[in-house]
């Protein structure tokens, strides 16, 4: 009995190990589709009407969605319907908008609905969506792009100012539920931008009932009616993960595609999403991303601001060692401009444009390229990137070459000859290693003329919260296009756009008042030649040192289909599809 009892013992040691090697060799869960991506920085939140960077607005749309959003594979970017039936009917005035929502949309299955399941989208969550954007107390800095826009929404936020609680039930006159399925808004005045806005994420759709149940900690409880789930945020941590909505709608690959996106139609007809599950790890370090990437542990990675990965493109195409194990290259023009943001509210820039003149003159914008982006990308000499109306490709700005002479006499003009007199300017940058190394060149150039420059890194939401609160004296961004259309830049300098995240709080009369005009307009040359007057203006004021114009390049692995970038485009992942076969045969070659 005693040997009978070791040989069992000895039998269940052999089984156990067995077990655990064949769960080497075959993973469990070998058949579900898993997309691995990387997020740079530390999102804040999940809450659309809080959320106002790139970053996190880019997880959010896998999870929310709105009335509209673009057509995947469609170049120029299209606006499609998406929660909406089709495009609205508009009245002739140009004033009314009127669309009628799609039957059966279900938010997602979640503890504050009554047996934790989702119930069905109505006409109603979209007016109380839009109102929260408004309400004084969820202290959305969205508010100042629809501030003045939509009849009555400003009175009924004035209301409730200095009241201990927002009545939603109170009715707007421009934002009405006619029933369970029509929505529609009455504007102020035409609004030629109004769909674009629709369509972005401050607009998506969020229920009451999460709101009222989870409180202050909704934005770390996303609950949505888009392709994937996620049950809690914790920003703790550094992983995201999202699973397929069991609920979803159908919603299908799209079977048509412009000129040069064909070979993407693959999957069309197909319902979607089409892979199981979403990993995104949040890596702020450039090499811990491009090493996950070479070990094929991810599967796109998003090197647009990588000094590593950048390396291995050569012109429009990747280094053979990487053509070998089946990475491919997405390399679309990023709608985006990249600047030394000066904070022209603050001394000693307030009333100076001279001395912010003299910065631009004496930062080396070609050296700056070659160091940082190996010479691709395009010196900007305005804020409107390539690719929209208003960009002028021959134009150059009077104060963006590299002058030192000139730099120097309009430091001198604007009081502060060879730097005298001029405190330390601060500089604001995020703590990873490239923005810490561009702060120091930016630094480098500015000591050329006497300027003494303090880079201070920070954390990403804690930068966004100095932008925001007005308290760096100069920051370094990025301004990536929320809609293609260069008022969307152009904006940034208007006196009401103060409160948003760029932190520039840039007002001129005279800038104001042609802005006011020219935005006012529906797309057209003289509207275009608007634009460009705009932005001479702003060369003459220099409120910001520009960078760059980069174009957007992406790598991915063999067997990751469908992949295209889009700036405007969100959830985009729900198009992303996994061959499993293709993956274990390319992951051998590492």
């Amino acid at each position: 009995m005693k040997n009978l009892s070791r040989f069992g013992a000895l039998a269940l040691i052999i089984l156990a190990v067995w077990l655990y090697a064949r769960s080497v060799r075959v993973p469990q869960g070998q058949n579900e589709k898993v997309l691995v991506t990387t997020s740079e920085v530390q999102i804040k939140g999940f809450d659309p009407a809080q959320i106002d960077d790139l970053y996190s607005s880019r997880e959010a749309t896998r999870v929310y969605e709105g009335l509209l959003t673009y057509h995947y594979l469609k170049r120029p970017h299209e606006l499609v319907p998406n929660l909406a039936v089709s495009l609205p009917t508009v009245s002739e005035d140009g004033c009314v908008y009127t669309f009628t929502l799609r039957e059966g949309v279900k938010f997602h299955d979640n503890a504050c609905f009554p047996s934790g399941q989702g119930r069905e989208l109505t006409a109603e969550d979209f007016v109380y969506a839009i109102k929260r954007v408004a309400d004084p107390k969820v202290r959305s800095s969205w508010f100042s792009v629809v501030a003045g826009k939509i009849k009555g929404l400003d009175a009924w936020r004035d209301k409730y100012t200095d009241t201990a609680h927002t009545d939603y039930s109170e009715a707007v006159e421009g934002l009405k539920a006619l029933d369970r399925y029509s929505l529609q808004f009455t504007l102020t005045q035409p609004w030629p931008q109004f769909l674009y806005i629709l369509a972005m994420n401050f607009c998506c759709v969020v229920p009451q009932e999460a709101v009222q149940y989870y409180g202050e900690e909704f934005l770390n409880h996303p609950v949505g009616t888009g392709p994937f789930t996620m049950e809690a945020f914790n920003p703790q941590l550094n992983k995201l993960v999202y699973h397929k909505n069991p609920t979803f709608r159908d919603k299908r690959f799209p079977s048509e595609a412009s000129e040069g996106y064909q070979h993407l139609l693959a999957d069309a007809g197909k319902k979607l999403p089409l892979v199981d599950k979403i990993i995104t790890h949040i890596l702020p370090e450039e090499q811990p991303r491009w090493l996950k990437f070479q070990q094929g542990a991810i599967d796109i990675a998003d090197i647009a601001s990588d000094n590593i990965a950048l390396e291995v493109i050569k012109g429009n195409t990747i280094v053979p060692q990487l053509q070998e194990k089946g990475v491919q290259l997405c390399l679309e023009q990023a709608p985006m401009t990249s600047f030394f943001a000066i904070n022209n509210d603050c001394e000693p820039f307030k009333n100076n444009a001279k001395l912010r003149q003299a910065l631009s003159l004496a930062f080396d914008g070609q050296r700056y390229n070659e160091l940082f982006f190996n010479g691709s990308a395009v010196s900007a000499q305005s804020i409107i990137p390539p690719g929209l109306s208003g960009y002028q490709r021959d134009y150059v700005n009077p104060y963006k070459q590299y002058d030192l002479a000139k730099a120097k006499q309009q430091l001198a003009a604007a009081g502060y000859p060879e730097g005298k007199g001029l405190p330390v300017i601060t500089l604001d940058v995020r703590a990873n290693t490239k923005q810490k190394q561009e702060g120091e060149f930016f630094k480098k150039c500015m000591e050329g003329i006497g300027v003494k420059i303090r880079v201070v890194p920070n954390i990403f939401p804690e930068l966004l919260k100095k932008m925001s609160q007005r308290k760096t004296m100069m920051h370094a961004i990025s301004w990536g296009a929320d809609y293609p259309d260069a008022e969307n830049f152009l904006q940034l300098f208007y006196k009401s756009h103060q409160s948003m995240s760029a932190g520039l709080n840039f007002n001129d009369a005279a800038y104001n008042a042609l802005y006011e005009r020219a935005t006012n307009m529906q797309p057209s040359e003289e509207r275009t030649i608007l634009y460009e007057q705009l932005n001479r203006m702003l060369a003459e004021c220099a409120p910001v040192v520009y960078s760059i114009h980069q174009a957007h390049p992406v790598l991915y692995h063999g067997w990751v289909k469908n992949y295209l970038w889009s700036n405007y485009c969100g959830g985009l992942e729900q198009y992303i599809n996994i061959d499993l076969d293709q993956k274990k045969a390319l992951q051998a070659r590492f």
